[in-house]
């Protein structure tokens, strides 16, 4: 009885989030899928014309497409390094027995918890006039610059705005992972003469397996999906230098009206996000070691 009425209430409990899944994601990702073979400029009175695949054939030939398939591969590359080689940094020294180790979580952690827009319009401030004002008074204007006006470096100030948000995040992550390690072995391995490379390295690292799967699934897909920070810091520029995939697709729909080959692009984004990620979590997970 008592096992009939646990189910009842877990279906009670969980069907306002299956309700909510299907209505906002699942549904809305299934008519996506029937708009990717129409071109249609999103207006109800207009109507729908069937090309089929043409949509996904064009994407191949769509130089601003690729172009923001190749900004994205590249942040996302260099962000997922930064990012969790940081985190992890931060999270070995705020294991130990610093004294401020609590107080420097809290502020690591901080960051995280500013909206992306407003994030990117902050350091948008500070690349722009901060560092013009700073490289005037300094002379070193080689490197205090605007950043989001150079070509080559507008996509580092993203790496540097997502590294900042994130690392402490992650860092968080990792703590959990240090933390769950049990003392006995770190103490045998201390007595057996193990210095603190062979720790980290042979012991730490392998029992922490499963925070980095989580780790790098998050950065992955969050790097990948990144839309709000490149919004609000770069807008895409300069001359398309720092346009990523979600925002390639934004202005597919909502400025140039394509609706269809928009969704055509979203189908493919998802695809891609999708096996990627699959592939790194099957590795690491092979990867993860029991206690």
């Amino acid at each position: 009885m008592k096992r009939k009425s646990d189910k009842f209430w877990y279906g009670l409990f969980t069907l306002p989030l299956v309700f909510v899944f299907t209505t906002v994601v699942l549904i809305p990702f299934i008519i996506g899928i029937g708009y990717s073979f129409f071109s249609w400029d999103g207006l109800p009175l207009n109507p729908k014309v069937f090309v089929g695949v043409d949509n996904f054939i064009k994407l191949f030939s769509d130089t601003r497409f690729l172009s923001s398939a190749g900004h994205t591969i590249f942040f996302t590359l260099l962000a997922i390094i930064i990012i969790n080689v940081l985190g992890l940094t931060f999270a070995l020294i705020v294991t130990t027995k610093l004294k401020v180790r609590n107080l420097a979580r809290t502020m690591l952690f901080m960051p995280y918890l500013i909206g992306g827009l407003i994030l990117g319009y902050i350091w948008k401030f500070i690349f722009s006039d901060a560092f013009a004002n700073i490289g005037e008074q300094t002379g070193l204007t080689n490197f205090f610059f605007n950043w989001l006006l150079d070509y080559d470096y507008a996509l580092v100030a993203l790496v540097v705005v997502a590294t900042w948000q994130m690392a402490g995040y992650i860092m968080i992550i990792y703590i959990a992972g240090i933390q769950g390690i049990p003392e006995d072995v770190i103490e045998a391995a201390a007595v057996d003469g193990a210095g603190f490379f062979n720790t980290l390295f042979r012991i730490k690292f392998p029992l922490i397996m499963p925070s980095f799967t989580i780790c790098l699934f998050l950065t992955l897909s969050n790097c990948f999906k990144i839309f709000d920070v490149n919004l609000s810091l770069t807008g895409g520029g300069p001359n398309n230098a720092t346009e990523m995939f979600a925002m390639n697709i934004y202005n597919e729909i909502f400025q140039l009206n394509n609706y269809g080959y928009g969704q055509a692009k979203a189908i493919i984004f998802f695809i891609v996000v999708a096996s990627v990620t699959l592939v790194q979590v099957s590795i690491t997970k092979k990867k993860e070691v029991s206690m």
